[in-house]
């Protein structure tokens, strides 16, 4: 029986914990076995899960037991791990444990060295934050999760599950992988490479600086096949200038920014009309609906189509 240790800490994110509990806890061989030994460990007998805590029947002993080590999220990754956590780690990996994290766990498991020189993945909004505290780290903000064989880590909630499928289907075949997914009532068919479907917020301006005017006349006119002059002569700047002014205040070009802009409006199109790719092409300023699916999964990392079946609300 394949053993997995499932390490909480103070402030765990409680479906970070209960994800992998959960996902491989319907595992199901064949026979009707269960191939997973499920253990939920910690360095003190309860902690912290938000609005109630959680009971770890097993030390960090367990970990040198495990198979398999999940790190959940914690609501504030620490700057440093709890005593004995990074040695009881780094132990496992010298043995072969598999380890994964889930979400900001890859702040944790970061943290013990183990990832330097790896890509790595967590959910999107940290992923700034990951790379500027482990800077030997790869980090790639556009994936669901990065298997490196011995070490896993996944984006957001929905990826937790999306990588433990993966885990059971490396480690006991589609069918018994499939079986957990029904049960979960998850897709199987996911895969790690798939975007993380990021809503990407325009580069802003300081409040009262120059741009802020032609800021909101681009966003109201971003429909438009804009051109660089056209840009420059509604701010009274030259082309220069204005690429000038946009760097050191917007830290991007006047066109990269309308593309951007164009791109979120699609976003709002797709999630709340049934308006076809052609005509939101239009809308968007885009005109080419190849040159808008090109731009879009570019910025998005995904299809206008497949954006639009995950996210449109019931319209």
């Amino acid at each position: 029986m394949h053993t997995v240790a499932v390490l909480a800490l103070d402030g765990v994110i409680p479906f970070d914990l209960s994800a992998p509990v959960d996902t491989f806890g319907w595992a199901r061989l064949p026979d009707g076995r269960q191939p997973y030994r499920l253990r939920v460990c910690s360095v003190r007998e309860e902690v912290s899960a938000g609005a109630f805590t959680v009971r770890a029947p097993y030390g960090l002993e367990a970990l040198a037991e495990a198979d398999t080590i999940i790190l959940p999220g914690v609501a504030r990754p620490p700057e440093e791990l709890p005593p004995g956590v990074a040695g009881a780690l780094r132990a496992a990996a010298a043995n072969g444990t598999r380890i994964a994290s889930i979400c900001v766990g890859a702040f944790l498991l970061a943290a013990t060295g183990l990832l330097d020189g790896l890509r790595a993945t967590t959910h999107w909004i940290a992923a700034p934050d990951l790379a500027r505290r482990h800077p030997r780290v790869t980090v790639d903000a556009n994936v669901l999760y990065v298997d490196n064989g011995q070490f896993l880590t996944s984006a957001g909630a929905a990826a937790a599950l999306d990588m433990c499928l993966h885990m059971i289907r490396s480690d006991f075949g589609s069918a018994v992988a499939v079986h957990a997914a029904r049960m979960s009532v998850m897709p199987l068919e996911r895969e790690g490479g798939q975007a993380q479907f990021i809503v990407h917020d325009l580069p802003p301006a300081p409040a009262g600086t120059t741009l802020e005017p032609l800021l909101a006349w681009l966003e109201d006119h971003c429909d438009r096949d804009l051109t660089l002059a056209e840009i420059a002569a509604q701010a009274g700047m030259s082309t220069r200038t204005l690429n000038r002014r946009f760097r050191e205040q917007a830290g991007t070009t006047p066109l990269q920014w309308l593309h951007r802009a164009r791109v979120r409006r699609a976003q709002h199109l797709l999630e709340t009309t049934a308006h076809p790719v052609e005509r939101i092409a239009v809308q968007t300023g885009f005109g080419s609906p190849t040159a808008f699916r090109e731009r879009f999964r570019r910025v998005v990392g995904t299809s206008p189509q497949a954006y639009r079946r995950a996210f449109r609300a019931g319209v």
